[in-house]
Protein backbone atom coordinates (compact mmCIF):
# COMPACT_ATOMS: atom_id res chain seq x y z
CA UNK A 1 0.00 0.00 0.00
CA UNK A 2 3.03 2.28 0.12
CA UNK A 3 4.16 1.67 -3.48
CA UNK A 4 2.80 5.03 -4.63
CA UNK A 5 4.51 6.78 -1.74
CA UNK A 6 7.85 5.27 -2.71
CA UNK A 7 7.30 6.00 -6.40
CA UNK A 8 6.54 9.70 -5.81
CA UNK A 9 8.69 10.28 -2.71
CA UNK A 10 11.15 12.56 -4.52
CA UNK A 11 8.48 15.09 -5.50
CA UNK A 12 7.06 15.03 -1.97
CA UNK A 13 10.45 15.72 -0.42
CA UNK A 14 11.02 18.58 -2.83
CA UNK A 15 7.60 20.01 -1.98
CA UNK A 16 8.37 19.87 1.75
CA UNK A 17 11.60 21.74 1.06
CA UNK A 18 9.75 24.30 -1.09
CA UNK A 19 7.25 24.95 1.70
CA UNK A 20 10.11 25.69 4.05
CA UNK A 21 12.05 27.91 1.65
CA UNK A 22 9.00 29.77 0.21
CA UNK A 23 10.76 30.40 -3.10
CA UNK A 24 9.65 29.79 -6.69
CA UNK A 25 9.10 26.13 -7.56
CA UNK A 26 6.61 23.94 -9.38
CA UNK A 27 6.89 20.36 -10.62
CA UNK A 28 4.08 20.86 -13.14
CA UNK A 29 4.15 22.35 -16.62
CA UNK A 30 2.36 25.70 -16.77
CA UNK A 31 2.57 26.21 -20.54
CA UNK A 32 0.55 24.25 -23.13
CA UNK A 33 3.41 24.56 -25.65
CA UNK A 34 3.74 21.36 -27.69
CA UNK A 35 7.49 21.39 -26.99
CA UNK A 36 6.82 20.70 -23.31
CA UNK A 37 4.36 17.83 -23.63
CA UNK A 38 4.30 14.39 -25.25
CA UNK A 39 3.44 14.40 -28.96
CA UNK A 40 -0.29 14.63 -29.53
CA UNK A 41 -1.11 15.49 -25.91
CA UNK A 42 -3.11 18.60 -26.81
CA UNK A 43 -5.13 16.82 -29.48
CA UNK A 44 -5.78 13.84 -27.22
CA UNK A 45 -6.97 16.11 -24.43
CA UNK A 46 -9.39 17.95 -26.73
CA UNK A 47 -10.72 14.65 -28.06
CA UNK A 48 -11.15 13.26 -24.54
CA UNK A 49 -13.19 16.31 -23.57
CA UNK A 50 -15.38 16.00 -26.64
CA UNK A 51 -15.91 12.34 -25.85
CA UNK A 52 -17.37 13.28 -22.46
CA UNK A 53 -20.14 15.42 -23.96
CA UNK A 54 -23.69 14.20 -24.32
CA UNK A 55 -23.25 10.98 -22.37
CA UNK A 56 -23.13 9.49 -18.89
CA UNK A 57 -19.98 10.23 -16.91
CA UNK A 58 -18.16 7.00 -16.13
CA UNK A 59 -18.42 7.01 -12.34
CA UNK A 60 -19.77 4.00 -10.47
CA UNK A 61 -21.28 5.40 -7.28
CA UNK A 62 -23.19 2.74 -5.31
CA UNK A 63 -26.60 3.94 -4.23
CA UNK A 64 -27.06 6.33 -7.17
CA UNK A 65 -30.68 7.18 -7.98
CA UNK A 66 -30.84 8.76 -11.39
CA UNK A 67 -28.71 11.32 -13.21
CA UNK A 68 -28.44 15.07 -13.74
CA UNK A 69 -26.82 17.06 -16.56
CA UNK A 70 -26.76 20.65 -15.28
CA UNK A 71 -23.92 22.32 -17.19
CA UNK A 72 -24.04 24.81 -20.05
CA UNK A 73 -20.93 26.31 -21.67
CA UNK A 74 -20.53 30.08 -21.16
CA UNK A 75 -18.77 30.09 -24.54
CA UNK A 76 -21.20 28.23 -26.77
CA UNK A 77 -24.39 28.66 -24.79
CA UNK A 78 -25.05 24.97 -25.34
CA UNK A 79 -25.63 22.25 -22.75
CA UNK A 80 -22.67 19.95 -22.22
CA UNK A 81 -25.03 17.04 -21.77
CA UNK A 82 -22.71 15.20 -19.38
CA UNK A 83 -24.87 13.13 -17.03
CA UNK A 84 -23.67 12.56 -13.46
CA UNK A 85 -24.99 9.98 -10.97
CA UNK A 86 -27.02 11.38 -8.09
CA UNK A 87 -26.39 9.96 -4.63
CA UNK A 88 -28.43 11.40 -1.77
CA UNK A 89 -26.56 12.90 1.17
CA UNK A 90 -27.40 10.23 3.80
CA UNK A 91 -26.29 7.45 1.44
CA UNK A 92 -23.08 9.23 0.43
CA UNK A 93 -22.10 9.95 4.04
CA UNK A 94 -23.03 6.45 5.17
CA UNK A 95 -20.87 4.81 2.51
CA UNK A 96 -17.97 7.15 3.32
CA UNK A 97 -18.18 6.19 6.99
CA UNK A 98 -18.38 2.50 6.12
CA UNK A 99 -15.15 2.80 4.12
CA UNK A 100 -13.39 4.90 6.70
CA UNK A 101 -11.99 2.34 9.17
CA UNK A 102 -9.06 0.87 7.20
CA UNK A 103 -8.18 4.29 5.79
CA UNK A 104 -8.17 5.93 9.20
CA UNK A 105 -5.85 3.29 10.59
CA UNK A 106 -3.57 3.08 7.55
CA UNK A 107 -0.02 4.40 7.85
CA UNK A 108 0.38 8.03 6.85
CA UNK A 109 2.71 6.88 4.06
CA UNK A 110 -0.10 4.90 2.46
CA UNK A 111 -2.59 7.78 2.61
CA UNK A 112 -0.09 10.33 1.34
CA UNK A 113 0.95 7.92 -1.41
CA UNK A 114 -2.62 7.73 -2.70
CA UNK A 115 -2.78 11.54 -2.79
CA UNK A 116 0.51 11.72 -4.69
CA UNK A 117 -0.86 9.20 -7.18
CA UNK A 118 -4.06 11.26 -7.53
CA UNK A 119 -2.12 14.45 -8.31
CA UNK A 120 0.03 12.59 -10.81
CA UNK A 121 -3.06 11.23 -12.55
CA UNK A 122 -4.58 14.71 -12.74
CA UNK A 123 -1.33 16.09 -14.16
CA UNK A 124 -1.65 13.70 -17.10
CA UNK A 125 -5.13 15.10 -17.85
CA UNK A 126 -4.25 18.79 -17.95
CA UNK A 127 -5.39 19.39 -21.54
CA UNK A 128 -8.70 17.65 -21.02
CA UNK A 129 -9.09 19.39 -17.67
CA UNK A 130 -8.45 22.78 -19.23
CA UNK A 131 -11.21 22.24 -21.80
CA UNK A 132 -13.55 21.03 -19.05
CA UNK A 133 -12.80 24.09 -16.92
CA UNK A 134 -13.04 26.53 -19.82
CA UNK A 135 -16.49 25.30 -20.83
CA UNK A 136 -17.91 25.22 -17.31
CA UNK A 137 -16.19 28.02 -15.39
CA UNK A 138 -15.74 30.32 -18.39
CA UNK A 139 -12.01 30.74 -17.88
CA UNK A 140 -9.91 31.77 -20.89
CA UNK A 141 -7.78 28.95 -22.25
CA UNK A 142 -4.47 29.91 -20.64
CA UNK A 143 -6.09 30.53 -17.25
CA UNK A 144 -7.84 27.17 -17.49
CA UNK A 145 -4.61 25.41 -18.45
CA UNK A 146 -2.19 27.15 -16.09
CA UNK A 147 -4.36 28.41 -13.23
CA UNK A 148 -6.68 25.42 -12.98
CA UNK A 149 -3.95 23.05 -14.12
CA UNK A 150 -0.40 23.52 -12.88
CA UNK A 151 -1.15 26.24 -10.31
CA UNK A 152 -4.00 24.29 -8.71
CA UNK A 153 -1.97 21.08 -8.70
CA UNK A 154 0.75 23.07 -6.97
CA UNK A 155 -1.74 24.04 -4.27
CA UNK A 156 -2.82 20.44 -3.85
CA UNK A 157 0.77 19.29 -3.51
CA UNK A 158 1.60 22.18 -1.19
CA UNK A 159 -1.20 21.15 1.18
CA UNK A 160 -0.16 17.51 0.92
CA UNK A 161 3.43 18.39 1.80
CA UNK A 162 2.22 20.43 4.78
CA UNK A 163 0.12 17.46 5.88
CA UNK A 164 3.08 15.10 5.54
CA UNK A 165 5.25 17.45 7.59
CA UNK A 166 2.65 17.49 10.36
CA UNK A 167 1.98 13.76 10.27
CA UNK A 168 5.63 12.71 10.05
CA UNK A 169 6.52 15.01 12.97
CA UNK A 170 4.67 12.57 15.22
CA UNK A 171 6.86 9.47 15.77
CA UNK A 172 5.33 6.02 15.55
CA UNK A 173 6.70 5.23 18.98
CA UNK A 174 9.10 6.21 21.73
CA UNK A 175 10.72 4.69 24.81
CA UNK A 176 10.26 6.54 28.08
CA UNK A 177 12.05 5.98 31.37
CA UNK A 178 12.03 7.86 34.66
CA UNK A 179 12.05 7.02 38.34
CA UNK A 180 8.76 6.89 40.25
CA UNK A 181 9.96 6.84 43.80
CA UNK A 182 12.72 4.53 45.08
CA UNK A 183 13.92 1.68 43.00
CA UNK A 184 14.77 1.26 39.37
CA UNK A 185 13.32 3.64 36.79
CA UNK A 186 10.06 2.67 35.17
CA UNK A 187 10.38 2.08 31.45
CA UNK A 188 7.45 2.55 29.09
CA UNK A 189 7.07 1.89 25.40
CA UNK A 190 4.64 4.35 23.79
CA UNK A 191 2.91 4.17 20.42
CA UNK A 192 1.22 7.04 18.58
CA UNK A 193 -1.39 7.04 15.84
CA UNK A 194 -2.54 10.02 13.76
CA UNK A 195 -6.25 9.47 13.14
CA UNK A 196 -8.65 11.45 11.00
CA UNK A 197 -11.61 13.12 12.68
CA UNK A 198 -14.36 12.10 10.24
CA UNK A 199 -15.94 12.65 6.82
CA UNK A 200 -15.11 15.95 5.14
CA UNK A 201 -17.45 17.92 2.86
CA UNK A 202 -15.53 19.91 0.24
CA UNK A 203 -17.80 22.45 -1.48
CA UNK A 204 -16.22 23.87 -4.64
CA UNK A 205 -17.02 27.16 -6.36
CA UNK A 206 -18.22 27.80 -9.91
CA UNK A 207 -15.39 29.88 -11.34
CA UNK A 208 -12.14 28.44 -9.95
CA UNK A 209 -13.01 25.06 -8.42
CA UNK A 210 -9.61 23.36 -8.44
CA UNK A 211 -7.71 26.14 -6.66
CA UNK A 212 -9.36 25.47 -3.30
CA UNK A 213 -10.77 21.99 -3.81
CA UNK A 214 -7.47 20.23 -4.55
CA UNK A 215 -5.74 21.42 -1.31
CA UNK A 216 -8.79 20.51 0.76
CA UNK A 217 -8.96 17.13 -0.98
CA UNK A 218 -5.33 16.19 -0.34
CA UNK A 219 -5.22 17.60 3.19
CA UNK A 220 -8.33 15.67 4.23
CA UNK A 221 -7.37 12.37 2.62
CA UNK A 222 -3.80 12.52 3.94
CA UNK A 223 -5.06 13.20 7.45
CA UNK A 224 -7.25 10.11 7.27
CA UNK A 225 -10.67 11.51 6.41
CA UNK A 226 -13.07 10.38 3.67
CA UNK A 227 -14.09 13.20 1.32
CA UNK A 228 -17.45 14.11 -0.17
CA UNK A 229 -16.79 16.52 -3.04
CA UNK A 230 -19.71 18.84 -3.78
CA UNK A 231 -19.25 20.79 -7.04
CA UNK A 232 -21.20 23.88 -8.05
CA UNK A 233 -23.98 22.68 -10.40
CA UNK A 234 -22.67 24.81 -13.27
CA UNK A 235 -19.11 23.48 -12.93
CA UNK A 236 -19.20 19.75 -12.25
CA UNK A 237 -16.99 18.21 -14.92
CA UNK A 238 -13.48 19.16 -13.68
CA UNK A 239 -14.44 18.12 -10.15
CA UNK A 240 -15.96 14.84 -11.34
CA UNK A 241 -12.74 14.07 -13.21
CA UNK A 242 -10.79 14.46 -9.95
CA UNK A 243 -13.22 12.13 -8.15
CA UNK A 244 -12.86 9.60 -10.95
CA UNK A 245 -9.06 9.66 -10.72
CA UNK A 246 -9.08 9.66 -6.93
CA UNK A 247 -11.32 6.61 -6.75
CA UNK A 248 -9.01 4.83 -9.20
CA UNK A 249 -5.97 5.73 -7.06
CA UNK A 250 -7.71 4.46 -3.91
CA UNK A 251 -8.71 1.21 -5.59
CA UNK A 252 -5.19 0.68 -6.95
CA UNK A 253 -3.83 1.00 -3.43
CA UNK A 254 -6.28 -1.50 -1.98
CA UNK A 255 -8.71 0.94 -0.35
CA UNK A 256 -12.41 1.46 -0.89
CA UNK A 257 -13.17 4.00 -3.64
CA UNK A 258 -16.06 5.21 -1.46
CA UNK A 259 -13.51 7.21 0.52
CA UNK A 260 -13.98 9.80 -2.24
CA UNK A 261 -17.50 10.52 -3.49
CA UNK A 262 -19.12 13.04 -5.81
CA UNK A 263 -22.24 14.71 -4.40
CA UNK A 264 -24.18 16.60 -7.07
CA UNK A 265 -27.40 18.55 -6.61
CA UNK A 266 -30.47 16.49 -7.53
CA UNK A 267 -33.24 17.96 -9.69
CA UNK A 268 -35.25 18.95 -6.62
CA UNK A 269 -32.66 21.47 -5.42
CA UNK A 270 -29.31 22.23 -3.73
CA UNK A 271 -27.96 19.89 -1.06
CA UNK A 272 -24.81 21.73 0.07
CA UNK A 273 -26.37 22.88 3.33
CA UNK A 274 -27.80 19.43 4.06
CA UNK A 275 -24.37 17.91 3.43
CA UNK A 276 -22.50 20.39 5.62
CA UNK A 277 -25.04 20.04 8.44
CA UNK A 278 -25.01 16.22 8.42
CA UNK A 279 -24.14 15.07 11.95
CA UNK A 280 -21.46 12.68 10.70
CA UNK A 281 -19.64 15.35 8.67
CA UNK A 282 -16.78 16.64 10.83
CA UNK A 283 -14.95 18.96 8.40
CA UNK A 284 -16.33 21.48 5.91
CA UNK A 285 -14.19 23.20 3.27
CA UNK A 286 -16.19 25.87 1.43
CA UNK A 287 -15.36 28.29 -1.36
CA UNK A 288 -18.06 30.62 -2.63
CA UNK A 289 -20.32 33.49 -1.67
CA UNK A 290 -19.92 35.49 1.51
CA UNK A 291 -23.59 34.96 2.34
CA UNK A 292 -23.43 31.16 2.28
CA UNK A 293 -20.00 31.11 3.89
CA UNK A 294 -21.25 33.22 6.81
CA UNK A 295 -24.22 30.87 7.17
CA UNK A 296 -21.90 27.87 7.43
CA UNK A 297 -19.58 29.62 9.87
CA UNK A 298 -22.51 30.49 12.15
CA UNK A 299 -24.73 27.45 11.71
CA UNK A 300 -22.52 24.37 11.31
CA UNK A 301 -21.65 23.30 14.84
CA UNK A 302 -20.70 19.64 14.49
CA UNK A 303 -17.80 20.30 12.09
CA UNK A 304 -14.67 22.40 11.81
CA UNK A 305 -15.39 24.91 9.02
CA UNK A 306 -12.74 26.25 6.64
CA UNK A 307 -13.95 29.01 4.29
CA UNK A 308 -12.78 31.29 1.52
CA UNK A 309 -15.53 33.68 0.54
CA UNK A 310 -15.30 37.28 -0.66
CA UNK A 311 -13.55 40.57 -0.10
CA UNK A 312 -13.38 44.23 -1.08
CA UNK A 313 -9.86 44.07 -2.51
CA UNK A 314 -8.34 47.53 -2.78
CA UNK A 315 -5.68 49.24 -4.85
CA UNK A 316 -4.25 52.54 -3.60
CA UNK A 317 -2.52 54.84 -6.10
CA UNK A 318 -0.33 57.26 -4.15
CA UNK A 319 2.67 57.67 -6.43
CA UNK A 320 4.72 55.93 -9.09
CA UNK A 321 7.77 56.59 -11.22
CA UNK A 322 5.97 55.13 -14.27
CA UNK A 323 2.24 55.85 -14.28
CA UNK A 324 1.57 54.23 -17.65
CA UNK A 325 3.20 50.97 -16.60
CA UNK A 326 1.32 51.04 -13.29
CA UNK A 327 -2.04 51.61 -14.94
CA UNK A 328 -1.28 48.95 -17.56
CA UNK A 329 -0.62 46.43 -14.78
CA UNK A 330 -3.76 47.42 -12.88
CA UNK A 331 -5.86 47.29 -16.07
CA UNK A 332 -4.52 43.79 -16.81
CA UNK A 333 -5.74 42.60 -13.41
CA UNK A 334 -9.17 44.15 -14.00
CA UNK A 335 -9.46 42.28 -17.31
CA UNK A 336 -8.02 38.92 -16.22
CA UNK A 337 -10.81 36.32 -16.30
CA UNK A 338 -13.19 39.28 -16.18
CA UNK A 339 -12.30 39.79 -12.49
CA UNK A 340 -13.96 36.50 -11.55
CA UNK A 341 -11.11 35.74 -9.18
CA UNK A 342 -10.85 36.21 -5.44
CA UNK A 343 -7.63 38.22 -5.85
CA UNK A 344 -8.98 40.72 -8.42
CA UNK A 345 -8.73 44.39 -7.37
CA UNK A 346 -12.06 46.15 -6.96
CA UNK A 347 -11.82 49.43 -5.02
CA UNK A 348 -9.29 51.84 -6.54
CA UNK A 349 -8.40 54.62 -4.11
CA UNK A 350 -6.81 57.89 -5.26
CA UNK A 351 -6.07 60.95 -3.10
CA UNK A 352 -8.02 64.07 -4.08
CA UNK A 353 -4.75 65.69 -5.09
CA UNK A 354 -4.00 62.97 -7.65
CA UNK A 355 -1.09 60.59 -8.14
CA UNK A 356 2.48 61.78 -7.64
CA UNK A 357 4.97 61.08 -10.43
CA UNK A 358 8.56 62.35 -10.83
CA UNK A 359 7.35 65.04 -13.25
CA UNK A 360 4.12 66.22 -11.61
CA UNK A 361 1.04 65.28 -9.63
CA UNK A 362 -1.43 63.80 -12.10
CA UNK A 363 -5.06 64.86 -11.41
CA UNK A 364 -7.68 62.23 -10.59
CA UNK A 365 -9.65 62.87 -13.79
CA UNK A 366 -6.58 62.19 -15.90
CA UNK A 367 -5.65 59.07 -13.92
CA UNK A 368 -9.13 57.63 -14.42
CA UNK A 369 -9.10 58.44 -18.13
CA UNK A 370 -5.69 56.81 -18.57
CA UNK A 371 -6.79 53.74 -16.60
CA UNK A 372 -9.82 53.33 -18.87
CA UNK A 373 -7.57 53.75 -21.90
CA UNK A 374 -5.27 51.03 -20.53
CA UNK A 375 -8.26 48.70 -20.16
CA UNK A 376 -9.34 49.54 -23.72
CA UNK A 377 -5.87 48.65 -24.95
CA UNK A 378 -5.90 45.25 -23.27
CA UNK A 379 -9.39 44.51 -24.57
CA UNK A 380 -8.41 45.45 -28.11
CA UNK A 381 -5.22 43.42 -27.91
CA UNK A 382 -6.25 40.25 -26.09
CA UNK A 383 -9.86 40.11 -24.89
CA UNK A 384 -10.50 36.41 -25.72
CA UNK A 385 -7.23 35.26 -24.16
CA UNK A 386 -7.47 37.61 -21.19
CA UNK A 387 -11.13 38.15 -20.31
CA UNK A 388 -12.67 34.79 -21.16
CA UNK A 389 -16.41 34.41 -20.59
CA UNK A 390 -18.81 35.43 -17.84
CA UNK A 391 -19.64 32.34 -15.82
CA UNK A 392 -23.11 33.39 -14.59
CA UNK A 393 -25.89 35.49 -16.10
CA UNK A 394 -26.33 37.08 -12.66
CA UNK A 395 -23.00 38.87 -13.12
CA UNK A 396 -24.40 40.76 -16.10
CA UNK A 397 -27.45 41.66 -14.00
CA UNK A 398 -25.17 43.11 -11.32
CA UNK A 399 -23.35 45.19 -13.90
CA UNK A 400 -26.61 46.59 -15.21
CA UNK A 401 -27.70 47.41 -11.66
CA UNK A 402 -24.48 49.37 -11.16
CA UNK A 403 -25.05 51.31 -14.37
CA UNK A 404 -28.50 52.27 -13.11
CA UNK A 405 -27.08 53.24 -9.72
CA UNK A 406 -24.52 55.50 -11.37
CA UNK A 407 -27.22 57.14 -13.50
CA UNK A 408 -29.30 57.69 -10.36
CA UNK A 409 -26.55 59.70 -8.69
CA UNK A 410 -24.30 57.14 -6.99
CA UNK A 411 -21.40 58.14 -9.18
CA UNK A 412 -20.07 58.65 -12.67
CA UNK A 413 -19.82 55.84 -15.21
CA UNK A 414 -16.20 56.00 -16.36
CA UNK A 415 -16.34 52.83 -18.46
CA UNK A 416 -19.53 50.99 -19.41
CA UNK A 417 -18.20 47.41 -19.55
CA UNK A 418 -19.73 46.41 -22.86
CA UNK A 419 -19.41 42.84 -24.21
CA UNK A 420 -16.71 41.94 -26.69
CA UNK A 421 -17.17 39.66 -29.70
CA UNK A 422 -15.35 36.37 -29.21
CA UNK A 423 -13.83 35.31 -32.55
CA UNK A 424 -14.31 31.57 -31.98
CA UNK A 425 -17.54 31.56 -30.00
CA UNK A 426 -20.04 34.13 -31.28
CA UNK A 427 -22.57 33.16 -28.58
CA UNK A 428 -20.09 33.59 -25.71
CA UNK A 429 -21.37 35.48 -22.67
CA UNK A 430 -18.80 38.27 -22.31
CA UNK A 431 -18.22 41.63 -20.66
CA UNK A 432 -15.25 43.94 -20.27
CA UNK A 433 -14.51 45.91 -17.10
CA UNK A 434 -17.13 48.37 -15.88
CA UNK A 435 -15.58 51.24 -13.91
CA UNK A 436 -17.68 53.57 -11.76
CA UNK A 437 -16.25 56.65 -10.12
CA UNK A 438 -18.24 56.78 -6.90
CA UNK A 439 -19.49 59.88 -5.16
CA UNK A 440 -20.44 60.08 -1.46
CA UNK A 441 -23.94 58.73 -2.21
CA UNK A 442 -22.48 55.58 -3.69
CA UNK A 443 -19.86 54.78 -1.06
CA UNK A 444 -21.78 51.74 0.17
CA UNK A 445 -21.61 50.08 -3.24
CA UNK A 446 -17.89 49.46 -2.68
CA UNK A 447 -18.41 47.80 0.69
CA UNK A 448 -19.24 44.37 -0.68
CA UNK A 449 -17.55 42.18 -3.25
CA UNK A 450 -18.87 42.68 -6.80
CA UNK A 451 -17.85 39.39 -8.33
CA UNK A 452 -17.06 40.02 -11.97
CA UNK A 453 -15.69 42.85 -14.13
CA UNK A 454 -16.78 45.70 -11.86
CA UNK A 455 -14.45 48.22 -10.24
CA UNK A 456 -14.89 51.48 -8.35
CA UNK A 457 -12.75 54.60 -8.20
CA UNK A 458 -12.93 56.29 -4.81
CA UNK A 459 -11.21 59.44 -3.61
CA UNK A 460 -10.20 60.70 -0.19
CA UNK A 461 -8.78 64.01 1.09
CA UNK A 462 -5.30 62.49 1.51
CA UNK A 463 -3.40 59.29 0.99
CA UNK A 464 -3.58 58.65 4.73
CA UNK A 465 -7.36 58.98 4.64
CA UNK A 466 -7.56 56.69 1.61
CA UNK A 467 -5.45 54.07 3.38
CA UNK A 468 -7.57 54.31 6.52
CA UNK A 469 -10.81 53.89 4.55
CA UNK A 470 -9.48 51.02 2.44
CA UNK A 471 -8.12 49.03 5.37
CA UNK A 472 -11.22 49.70 7.48
CA UNK A 473 -13.32 48.18 4.67
CA UNK A 474 -10.96 45.22 4.50
CA UNK A 475 -11.25 44.58 8.23
CA UNK A 476 -15.03 44.99 8.27
CA UNK A 477 -16.08 43.43 4.97
CA UNK A 478 -13.09 41.29 4.06
CA UNK A 479 -10.18 41.49 1.62
CA UNK A 480 -7.96 38.76 0.24
CA UNK A 481 -5.52 40.87 -1.80
CA UNK A 482 -4.58 44.54 -1.76
CA UNK A 483 -2.24 46.67 -3.84
CA UNK A 484 -0.25 49.85 -3.29
CA UNK A 485 1.81 52.08 -5.54
CA UNK A 486 3.89 54.70 -3.75
CA UNK A 487 7.34 56.29 -3.93
CA UNK A 488 7.41 57.15 -0.22
CA UNK A 489 9.06 54.43 1.87
CA UNK A 490 7.62 55.78 5.12
CA UNK A 491 4.11 55.62 3.71
CA UNK A 492 4.76 52.13 2.31
CA UNK A 493 5.81 50.96 5.77
CA UNK A 494 2.64 52.44 7.28
CA UNK A 495 0.50 50.80 4.59
CA UNK A 496 2.14 47.41 5.25
CA UNK A 497 1.34 47.78 8.94
CA UNK A 498 -2.29 48.84 8.45
CA UNK A 499 -2.95 46.16 5.82
CA UNK A 500 -1.46 43.53 8.14
CA UNK A 501 -3.69 44.61 11.02
CA UNK A 502 -6.68 44.39 8.64
CA UNK A 503 -5.60 40.88 7.63
CA UNK A 504 -5.10 41.85 3.97
CA UNK A 505 -2.04 40.71 2.03
CA UNK A 506 -0.37 43.69 0.35
CA UNK A 507 1.44 43.84 -3.01
CA UNK A 508 3.65 46.90 -3.44
CA UNK A 509 4.69 48.62 -6.67
CA UNK A 510 4.08 45.60 -8.91
CA UNK A 511 4.42 46.45 -12.59
CA UNK A 512 6.50 43.81 -14.37
CA UNK A 513 4.73 40.86 -12.73
CA UNK A 514 1.63 40.22 -14.80
CA UNK A 515 -0.83 39.40 -13.48
CA UNK A 516 -0.24 41.47 -10.37
CA UNK A 517 -2.76 39.26 -8.53
CA UNK A 518 -0.88 36.02 -9.24
CA UNK A 519 -0.54 33.95 -6.07
CA UNK A 520 2.19 31.31 -5.98
CA UNK A 521 1.86 28.02 -4.14
CA UNK A 522 4.83 27.09 -1.92
CA UNK A 523 5.47 30.83 -1.47
CA UNK A 524 2.33 32.93 -0.94
CA UNK A 525 -0.06 32.22 1.90
CA UNK A 526 -3.51 32.67 0.37
CA UNK A 527 -6.16 34.27 2.64
CA UNK A 528 -5.20 35.17 6.20
CA UNK A 529 -8.28 34.22 8.20
CA UNK A 530 -8.00 37.61 9.93
CA UNK A 531 -10.95 39.30 8.23
CA UNK A 532 -14.37 38.18 6.92
CA UNK A 533 -12.97 37.04 3.55
CA UNK A 534 -12.34 33.57 4.96
CA UNK A 535 -11.25 31.48 7.91
CA UNK A 536 -8.68 29.27 6.19
CA UNK A 537 -5.22 29.93 4.79
CA UNK A 538 -3.77 28.01 1.88
CA UNK A 539 -1.74 26.47 3.22
CA UNK A 540 -0.42 27.05 6.70
CA UNK A 541 -0.09 24.64 9.61
CA UNK A 542 -3.57 25.54 10.86
CA UNK A 543 -5.04 24.34 7.56
CA UNK A 544 -3.76 20.86 8.45
CA UNK A 545 -3.76 20.59 12.23
CA UNK A 546 -7.51 20.33 12.87
CA UNK A 547 -7.99 17.46 10.42
CA UNK A 548 -6.38 14.75 12.57
CA UNK A 549 -5.76 13.89 16.21
CA UNK A 550 -3.06 11.84 17.93
CA UNK A 551 -4.05 8.79 19.96
CA UNK A 552 -1.48 6.94 22.04
CA UNK A 553 -1.02 3.68 23.85
CA UNK A 554 1.71 2.77 26.34
CA UNK A 555 2.92 -0.32 28.11
CA UNK A 556 5.39 -0.93 30.86
CA UNK A 557 8.51 -2.78 29.82
CA UNK A 558 9.88 -5.57 31.98
CA UNK A 559 12.35 -4.43 34.55
CA UNK A 560 15.85 -5.52 33.67
CA UNK A 561 17.69 -6.86 36.72
CA UNK A 562 20.46 -4.52 37.62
Amino acid sequence: MTDAFTRHRAILDRAVEANARRGAWSPYTESPSARLHPPGAAEAGAAAFQARLGRAFDLDLPGARGEVAPERSPYTGEALGVRYPVVDVPTAVSRARAAWGPWRLAPAEARVGVCLDLLHRLSTQVFEGAHATQHTAGQPWMTAFAGSGANSLDRGLEALAMAWSALSAVPAGADFARPFGPGAPVALRKSYRCLGVGPAAVVACATYPAWNAWPALTANLAAGNPVLLKPHPSCVLPVAMAVQQGRAALDAAGFSPDLLTLVVDPPEGPVALELCRHPDVKIVDFTGSARFGALLEADVRQARVYTETAGCNFALLDGTDDLDATLTALAHALCLFSSQMCTSPQNIWIPDGGVQTPERRVPVDEVVARLCAAVDAWVARAAPALCGAIQAEATLDQMEALRRAAAAGAGELARSGAPYAHPEHPRARTATPLIVRLGPAGRGLAQAERFGPMAFVLTAPSREAALAEATADAARFGAIASFLWSMDEAFIAEAELQAAVAGASLAINLRRQLPINFTAAFSDFHVTGLNPAGTATLTDAAFIAGRFRVVQSRRELPQVPG
